[in-house]
Order: C-alpha cells, then sequence, then structure tokens
C-alpha cells in the first residue's frame, strides 16, 4: 500500500467490520445479436455499484466487467435483462496442455480460445518426459534423426 492508500484509508467512512471486495475481472458469455441488445447488457451491469469498466465485445459474445464487484451479482445482472449467460468457459489456446481433447475443442470458440476442462490440462501425478532424453544416446528407446 502506498502512503495516499494509507492516508485515505483514516478518512473512509465505512462500517467497522465490513471489508471491500477486492478488485476483480469478471468475463462472461452473453449472445448478443444487435446495437440493443448490446447497449441493454452495458447498462446493465455499468449502473452496477463497484464496475469501474465494462468492456463488451459483440463479435466474441462476451462482457467484462472490472471492479470491485461480486461475480455472481454481474451474472445475475446480466440474466435479468433476458439474455442467456455463464461465466465465460473458454482459456487462451496457448495455456493449454491439449488443447484437441474432444472435451476442449469447441468450433464456437472464439478464434484462439479452447475450452476450459481438466481433460486438457496435464496430469498432476504424470511423469514428465525431459525434452534431454527423447534425443539421448544413453536412451534405449530414444528417437534417431538421421
Amino acid at each position: 500500500m502506498g502512503a495516499l492508500d494509507h492516508i485515505l484509508d483514516w478518512f473512509e467512512v465505512t462500517p467497522r467490520g465490513k471489508k471491500r471486495k477486492p478488485m476483480q475481472t469478471v468475463e462472461i458469455k452473453v449472445k448478443m445479436d444487435c446495437d440493443g441488445c448490446e447497449r441493454k447488457v452495458r447498462n446493465a451491469v455499468s449502473h452496477m455499484k463497484g464496475a469501474k469498466t465494462v468492456v463488451v465485445n459483440r463479435k466474441q459474445s462476451r462482457v467484462t466487467v472490472t471492479g470491485y464487484v461480486d461475480p455472481n451479482k454481474v451474472l445475475k445482472k446480466v440474466k435479468d435483462t433476458g439474455k442467456r449467460a455463464e461465466f465465460w468457459p473458454y482459456v487462451p489456446y496457448n495455456l493449454v496442455a491439449y488443447p484437441y481433447v474432444a472435451q476442449a475443442y469447441d468450433k464456437k470458440a472464439p478464434a484462439g480460445y479452447v475450452k476450459n476442462v481438466v481433460q486438457a490440462l496435464p496430469s498432476p501425478n504424470a511423469t514428465d518426459e525431459k525434452f534431454t532424453t527423447l534425443f539421448s544416446d544413453e536412451n534405449p528407446n530414444a528417437c534417431s534423426i538421421m
């Protein structure tokens, strides 16, 4: 914490015992077809208490809210607009070990993203093969390229 934050904490009027929500980013998948849908969702979320920035990407069907908000309340607020919504189920393609697992690959996913599923992540108790031993002369099962 900086000096300015420390001083502001002294002058802040909040009831004792009530903690502030942490600053976080909430990503939600919402099907939006037109400018009216986009405006309806943006207005609903931007008027929430604690919402600092709202970014709506209609092409990806994605709403990103940054601020001191509760993720479940943001999801409920978007659902109250009449749109079908869920938390953003995708992760960037390069963060997944096995992106072409049947459950991870999704044709509806935006470019560069795959579904966030357990099968796509490496097993925590799997033995890691070192790349240096794959081409080693001491390894009888090594690949030989000649």
